[in-house]
C-alpha cells in the first residue's frame, strides 16, 4: 500500500504549500524538499497548474515558482495552540458582536475537548472587564489543552508575597474574572482546592498522571468562593435572611454562604482588606450581624459612625 505521503496528490499539495510559503522557490530546491528529482518537481508543479492553480515561473538566476493572482485562499489550518492565542488576543480586545461571532466560529474548528475549555474560557470573559494582567499564551494554551484531557501538571508559582514554590496540580478549569486569567485546580503542595493567576506561573510540564475533576463543577462559583479565603483577616456574618432569599443577593466572591436555620444564614470568609469588606456589607439589602474578626467589627463601626455623623449635620435655613 502506497504511504500517502509519497502519493502523486499529496506531493502536489505539498508543492503548492512550499510556493505559498516560499515564493520564487526554485524547481531543484522544490524537488530537494519534495525528496524527488528537479525534473519530478517539475511535472508536480504541472499537475497543480492542470487543477487550475495559476503558478508563475521566472527563469534566470532569481528565478523561481510563485503563486499568480486568482488563486482562492486555502482552508487556515492552526494548531490548538495557535488558536487558543487567536481566542486569548480577541477577548483581550473586548470583543464586540462582530469579533465575537467571529471567535465563535473559530472555536467551532477546534478539536472538541479543547473547543469546550476555550468556549468557558469565552463565557467567562464576557464580563471580565479590561484585561488586567496577560499570561503567556502558551502556558495559557497548554493549561486548557492539560484541563481537557485531564492531565496533571507540574509548575512553579510566583505568589504576590513570598518565594516562588513549586507544585502539582490537576487542573480542573482556567476562568477569567475581572480581567485576570486564574487557574482553578486542587493543589497537591497544599492538599486542596487552589486558584493561581496564569500570569504568576513560571514554568509549567504536564505530567502523564491523569485525574477526575469534580463532577458538576462550576467554575466561576468556584473561583469566587477560592478567591473569599485565604486572607489574612477573618470574616463571620449572620445574615437575618433564610438561605433561599439571602443565597441570590449575596455575591459567592465574598465568601460561603451556609444555612443557620429558618430563617438566617451565615458567611464565613476571609478578607484581606476589612475596609473594603465592610463597604460591601454596608450594602446588603437585608439586615446582618458581624461576628467576626475583630478588624472587620471595627471597620463596620467606623463607617457606622461616619453615616451617623453625617446624618446627624444640621443643615441651615436658606
Amino acid at each position: 500500500m502506497m504511504n500517502p505521503v509519497e502519493s502523486p496528490v499529496a506531493r502536489a499539495l505539498v508543492a503548492l504549500e512550499l510556493v505559498q510559503a516560499q515564493p520564487g522557490i526554485t524547481a531543484e530546491r522544490l524537488g530537494e524538499r519534495l525528496g524527488v528529482s528537479e525534473r519530478a518537481a517539475r511535472r508536480y508543479v504541472a499537475i497543480l497548474r492542470e487543477a487550475g492553480i495559476p503558478i508563475e515561473s521566472t527563469r534566470g538566476p532569481y528565478g523561481g515558482y510563485r503563486i499568480g493572482r486568482g488563486l482562492r485562499p486555502p482552508p487556515m489550518m492552526f494548531t490548538a495552540t495557535e488558536a487558543l492565542g487567536l481566542v486569548m488576543a480577541v477577548l483581550d480586545s473586548r470583543p464586540d458582536v462582530t469579533t465575537d461571532g467571529a471567535l465563535a466560529k473559530l472555536i467551532r474548528v477546534l478539536p472538541e475537548p479543547v473547543a469546550a475549555q476555550a468556549e468557558a474560557v469565552r463565557r467567562s470573559a464576557a464580563t471580565a472587564g479590561p484585561p488586567a494582567a496577560r499570561p503567556d499564551p502558551l502556558t495559557t494554551a497548554a493549561l486548557v489543552q492539560a484541563c481537557s484531557e485531564h492531565r496533571r501538571v507540574r509548575m512553579r508559582y510566583r505568589p504576590g508575597s513570598g518565594p516562588q514554590f513549586e507544585t502539582d496540580a490537576d487542573p480542573w478549569s482556567v476562568v477569567v474574572r475581572f480581567g485576570r486569567w486564574y487557574l482553578l485546580c486542587f493543589s497537591h503542595r497544599a492538599g486542596a482546592r487552589r486558584a493561581y493567576r496564569i500570569d504568576r506561573i513560571a514554568a509549567l510540564d504536564a505530567l502523564s498522571a491523569r485525574f477526575e475533576p469534580p463532577p458538576d463543577l462550576d467554575p466561576m462559583a468556584a473561583l469566587e468562593e477560592q478567591l473569599a479565603v485565604g486572607w489574612e483577616y477573618d470574616v463571620e456574618v449572620l445574615v437575618e435572611a433564610p438561605y433561599a432569599a439571602a443565597h441570590p443577593r449575596v455575591p459567592r466572591s465574598l465568601g460561603r454562604l451556609s444555612p443557620a436555620g429558618e430563617s438566617q444564614c451565615r458567611l464565613v470568609a476571609t478578607t484581606g482588606d476589612p475596609h473594603w469588606y465592610a463597604q460591601q456589607l454596608a450594602a446588603f439589602p437585608v439586615p446582618i450581624r458581624v461576628l467576626g474578626g475583630p478588624e472587620l467589627r471595627a471597620a463596620v463601626a467606623a463607617i457606622g459612625q461616619r453615616l451617623s455623623q453625617a446624618a446627624a449635620v444640621e443643615v441651615p435655613h436658606q
